[in-house]
């Protein structure tokens, strides 16, 4: 890892998780007696390389001062979550921008990737160290790929040959950042897409299912096995 570089977490978590189904924001499901974003927030706690982690939630948000954050020592809440992903990271970055340089990494994380493996956070840091310009956590495409036509038959079958899944965290320099999500607007569904918009090329570091979205109630039995093993 850089040793000129600081390196800080970023997780916003200002989303409601519609296709979940619950009564509250996902991000507050219960994984093994914790929050699910307690077990998101614990992987960047533990890692000596991460000096801080940021979580932007909504001004709004009710449900954060019912649980205990006090085994965290490197926290620091934001209400500053927006109506979009992009909005919410780039608040949570104009929020810290008297805190840290231009040059200092973030890693932006879902909070509903609850499983982040000390080994995958490893990787990304050193792979990225050096980097020019960042990159992201991605898993190359495994299934076969179907694109859907009318009324819900098959129109074609999309090639997955150099296709991958993007995945969390995506790590830039935080001045970077924070430029292309000013340019990209709302426009941009992770922060590698506003990298893209202003020309730049973030790298793929290879990941694996693990480091699992909890997006169906099902997933959150599969991540409460995961973080079991």
């Amino acid at each position: 890892m850089s040793r000129s570089s600081r390196y800080l977490a970023l997780l916003p978590a200002a989303g409601v998780g519609a296709r979940m189904g619950a009564t509250h924001p996902k991000q507050y499901l219960e994984i093994l007696g914790h929050p699910m974003i307690w077990h998101a927030i614990r992987a960047f706690e533990r890692h000596p390389g991460i000096c801080r982690t940021y979580v932007v939630i909504s001004p709004e948000d009710a449900w954060w001062g019912n649980y205990d954050w006090s085994a965290f020592k490197k926290l620091t809440v934001l209400r500053r979550g927006g109506g979009t992903r992009a909005e919410s990271v780039l608040n949570g970055l104009v929020a810290i921008a008297d805190e840290v340089g231009a040059e200092d990494w973030v890693l932006v994380h879902d909070a509903a990737r609850p499983c982040l493996s000390q080994v995958l956070l490893d990787k990304l840091m050193n792979e990225l160290a050096d980097d020019p310009v960042g990159g992201i956590l991605a898993a190359p495409v495994a299934d076969t790929l179907k694109r859907e036509g009318q009324r819900g038959h098959i129109a074609e079958t999309v090639p997955r040959v150099g296709l991958w899944g993007a995945q969390t965290p995506q790590m830039f320099r935080h001045g970077q950042l924070r430029k292309a999500l000013e340019q990209a607007g709302n426009q941009v569904t992770d922060e590698a897409s506003a990298l893209e918009l202003i020309g730049l090329a973030p790298r793929l570091v290879e990941s694996d299912l693990g480091n699992l979205k909890v997006t169906y109630p099902l997933d959150l039995k599969l991540a409460a096995l995961l973080l079991e093993s």
